[in-house]
């Protein structure tokens, strides 16, 4: 983590903003449909799979370790794609070392953590928002 509180939102361009449902893990691939849409003509189309992956991860983190919904709002800048999922609980995510023995728990802050090009966690009035970037390029 670089910036601790790194925001791309002044520079914004497209903007993607989704409502999801406590604990609907429905909202999973529809979130990566919406920013695929969103992403599908800027920076380069291989790399916006990176940003769904880390989407998703952060979708699901919210949906399953939150009680209450949470608000994915994705921005595509000049230099980066910023992505953003708040919810309303004000306990920070714990980054896990994964289990080799458990094929899916604890990657995602990993997976966050290794591919975005800079991410963090603010905290909001009620709850936080975890957040990642990605450089135009990789984007």
């Amino acid at each position: 983590m670089s910036r601790p509180t790194g925001d791309t939102r002044k520079r914004s361009g497209p903007q993607l903003r989704r409502r999801l449902g406590r604990a609907d893990l429905r909202a999973v691939p529809e979130a990566r449909l919406a920013l695929r849409e969103l992403l599908r003509h800027w920076g380069d189309p291989g790399q916006s799979e990176i940003a769904e992956l880390l989407t998703s991860e952060l979708v699901t983190n919210a949906l399953v370790h939150t009680d209450e919904g949470a608000v994915l709002t994705a921005t595509v800048g000049p230099r980066a794609l910023r992505v953003e999922v708040r919810d309303y609980v004000g306990r920070p995510p714990r980054p896990r070392t994964p289990d080799p023995e458990e094929s899916t728990n604890g990657r995602g802050l990993v997976l966050v953590r290794s591919l975005a090009d800079d991410w963090g966690v603010r905290p909001c009035e009620v709850g936080k928002s975890v957040w990642f970037e990605l450089d135009a390029e990789a984007a």
